[in-house]
């Protein structure tokens, strides 16, 4: 018998997503996936990597096992679980059984978080994932954010959770590497951003995280608008306003507007969790240099 669960508490941003839809953008469509792939990796390796996993944003999630039995993996952020309203280490795992909940409220920091099963989700895969993006409305249930009330049905047993390989997080500035438009930076422009501190504003999403700028790095900035060519997750776009963006997991596929630097795929996970009003401060490497970083971070 299949596994059947219930959604009873989402926050906005809730749904299911899997390890992405690569080699789509040049049908304009971007890769989605995990916002933070380590956590959702994690929660895999706790799990039995069953496919998919369900993202929930720092509002949390409730959900209970309506029928069958599974085993759960959580990871990401920093979440308190409560299994039948009993405090659980987070991450972890669990067992559940029919009738069982599992409440995730926030903690002290992080926007993501992650359920993965022990058991493959069901849902129709949508160019080869069933990744939701909401922008193109692919993927999950309807391409679209989790509700309440909802079923989400698991099939198969998955594999033998195994405990996962976590690596320390690194601390201080965002490495990034100069991006296809630096030159058309003036140098004391480009000095002045890696010098800089901004702010994570709260108009952030899957598809990007704007960024407040107090120090006015980019107010007096001319070369605003270009012509469309390709985006990459973690683009650091300036809009015609002078405001940074950082382009997510969700992004457009092409842009107009300049983009400075490109976050090292190494930060990307941690960047995604930095909450609004953090100071977020970055530094260039070189492209080998982050080559190396990704090559030596554990799998």
């Amino acid at each position: 018998m299949n596994v059947i669960l219930t959604i009873m508490r989402a926050g906005p941003l809730t749904s299911i997503q899997d390890d992405g839809r690569f080699g789509m953008l040049r049908h304009g469509i971007s890769a989605s996936g995990p916002m933070d792939r380590a956590a959702f990796a994690v929660a895999g390796q706790l799990s039995g990597w069953g496919r998919g996993g369900i993202e929930f944003t720092a509002a949390g999630l409730d959900i209970r096992l309506t029928s069958g039995s599974c085993v759960v993996g959580f990871a990401g952020g920093d979440f308190v679980v409560r299994h039948n309203g009993t405090v659980l280490d987070w991450p972890g795992t669990v067992a559940l059984s029919a009738g069982d909940a599992l409440a995730v409220t926030p903690g002290s920091w992080g926007n993501y978080g992650y359920l993965r099963f022990g058991g493959d989700i069901v849902a129709k895969p949508m160019m080869g994932s069933i990744a939701t993006s909401s922008r193109a409305g692919l993927g999950g249930l309807d391409g679209r954010a989790l509700r309440v009330g909802e079923v989400i049905e698991l099939s198969g047993t998955g594999e033998t959770p195994m405990e996962p390989v976590r690596s320390e997080q690194p601390e201080g500035p965002i490495r990034v590497v100069w991006g296809l438009h630096a030159d058309l930076f003036p140098q004391s422009l480009r000095q002045r951003f890696v010098e800089a501190t901004f702010v994570i504003s709260p108009r952030l999403d899957r598809m990007g995280v704007r960024l407040e700028d107090p120090g006015g790095v980019f107010a007096a900035a001319t070369i605003l608008s270009l012509v469309s060519d390709a985006i990459v997750p973690g683009d650091i776009q300036i809009l015609g306003d002078g405001t940074p963006i950082v382009l997510m997991r969700d992004h457009q596929p092409t842009g107009g507007y300049p983009r400075i630097a490109t976050v090292a795929t190494v930060d990307i996970d941690r960047f995604a969790q930095l909450r609004p009003g953090s100071s977020v401060a970055f530094m260039p490497v070189t492209v080998d240099h982050a080559h190396q970083l990704l090559r030596s971070r554990p799998r």
